[in-house]
């Protein structure tokens, strides 16, 4: 959800530039079932605009509405939102609204964290209770320990608290530049997930060429030397045995999350032979973060469908949950 709140930060300045005011809302508790957990948050710009969501669509207006007093009067607010008798969501949702205004310190600590991908906290201050007042709000802390208030009556003493810590958002490396890695980098980068492409040195590619990508670079294994840390996902799709290979090789000097390889079965079995002949003493747990063929078996036939393949295995692997039917669950698949 790092992608979310960067969103929120970003048109958060935009308005503070054209000189209007901005009321952030954070859901803070959940009684039952929701759309979405405590944590997601929507910005309401003083047009009347709207950057984020709390829920599927059906509780955004009614925030709209009850953030106007904030707008108003200045002052921090909790709203509550039942779906069981409007929605059938069997969930009430606790809502602070919030005045934000970021200063520039706070601007330029919040995107230094960003680049050099690192965790943050963001507490919340609010009392669980429907349309009161109160010296409520939200706080940000870097791994400095600055502590940033998005408004200055935040009372950290008498209030309940909601604590949440946001991780840095995906890291994909494509590798390859052909029309399917255009697709995975597009479907991706609706994830918010930051995506750096590897194109030949024979055939450099521009930023323009893949939507959504963070950068776009020509090299060779040889001269690969992209920073791979233990939260990097990898997928080689140069369609190209031996550049694949080559790749391969050289990833086993770092510690990728997750390699997707594309190809058949047959051709994964080749790579494994050729990649130990290369590396004799490889560990074999470097194997276990090799998928190949890369993907779910869910159908997929077009470069779209094969993207999203892609990327559910790679969900799945992220969130360290095994992919299943959710009419196969019993109890509540959202909570």
């Amino acid at each position: 959800m790092t992608h979310e709140f960067k969103n929120i930060i970003t048109q958060a300045i935009a308005d503070k530039q054209k000189g209007i005011k901005s009321v952030l809302a954070t859901v803070v508790d959940l009684e039952g079932s929701s759309y979405r957990k405590p944590g997601v948050r929507m910005l309401i710009s003083e047009d009347m605009t709207m950057t984020g969501a709390v829920s599927g669509g059906c509780v955004e207006a009614e925030v709209r509405r009850r953030a106007q007093s904030v707008f108003q009067d200045g002052k921090s607010k909790m709203m509550t939102y039942d779906g069981r008798f409007r929605l059938g969501c069997e969930g009430t949702l606790y809502i602070l609204l919030e005045l934000i205004d970021l200063d520039n310190s706070f601007i330029d600590a919040f995107y230094k964290m960003l680049d050099s991908r690192k965790s943050f906290q963001i507490e919340s201050y609010y009392l669980k209770e429907d349309d009161v007042t109160g010296d409520f709000g939200s706080q940000v802390t870097f791994d400095n320990d600055h502590i940033f208030q998005f408004n200055t009556s935040i009372n950290t003493e008498a209030n309940q608290k909601f604590s949440q810590t946001l991780n840095p958002s995906p890291r994909l490396v494509i590798i390859g530049a052909e029309h399917d890695a255009v697709k995975l980098c597009r479907m991706a980068s609706l994830l918010g997930w930051e995506i750096d492409v590897i194109t030949s040195i024979n055939d450099p590619k521009q930023l323009s060429d893949f939507p959504g990508a963070k950068s776009v670079t020509d090299s060779t294994p040889e001269l690969f030397d992209l920073k791979i840390d233990k939260e990097t996902i990898v997928v080689l799709m140069t369609h190209n045995y031996a550049l694949d290979l080559k790749y391969l090789i050289k990833l086993t000097e770092v510690e990728p999350k997750y390699i997707g390889i594309l190809g058949s079965v047959k051709r994964r079995e080749r790579l494994q032979n050729d990649l130990f002949s290369y590396k004799e003493d490889l560990d074999g747990s470097f194997l276990d973060a090799v998928y190949s063929p890369a993907g779910l078996h869910i159908g997929a036939i077009t470069p779209e469908e094969i993207a999203l393949s892609i990327l559910s295995e790679i969900l799945s692997v992220l969130r360290k949950t095994k992919p299943t039917s959710l009419r196969t669950l019993s109890g509540k698949s959202y909570a």
